[in-house]
């Protein structure tokens, strides 16, 4: 995936959640080493890189936590309300589908020159 097509559907992801500031929002992110991270809040904020969710604690307390639209472009971020995922996956399922494609364009360059 080239980078002018990255930085549309950033600026995508960006739009779509601007809609949904104010509402409630459950969060999956994969934090590394086997480390997944489930909670549910508020979106509070849209930035141009980034976006804030209030996320519930115990007794009653809030957090802020902050993500990346790069995070849900590659999968690492999930994002949900009601049960339903806002955004489908961006990069996908099998990486050599996605390489077998570059190699025939590779391919059809050379026999090209």
């Amino acid at each position: 995936m080239d980078l002018a097509k990255q930085a549309k559907i950033v600026d995508s992801i960006h739009d779509t959640l601007h809609d949904f500031v104010g509402q409630r929002l459950k969060v999956r992110a994969n934090m590394g080493r086997s480390k997944i991270v489930e909670s549910e809040g508020v979106l509070m904020q849209v930035h141009p890189q980034l976006f804030i969710l209030e996320v519930d604690r115990k007794r009653g307390r809030t957090a802020r936590q902050s993500y990346q639209y790069v995070d849900v472009l590659t999968g690492m971020v999930e994002l949900s309300q009601n049960g339903e995922p806002l955004f489908e996956p961006f990069v996908p399922e099998n990486p050599l589908a996605d390489t077998s494609t570059a190699v025939d364009e590779r391919e059809e360059e050379t026999v090209l020159s």
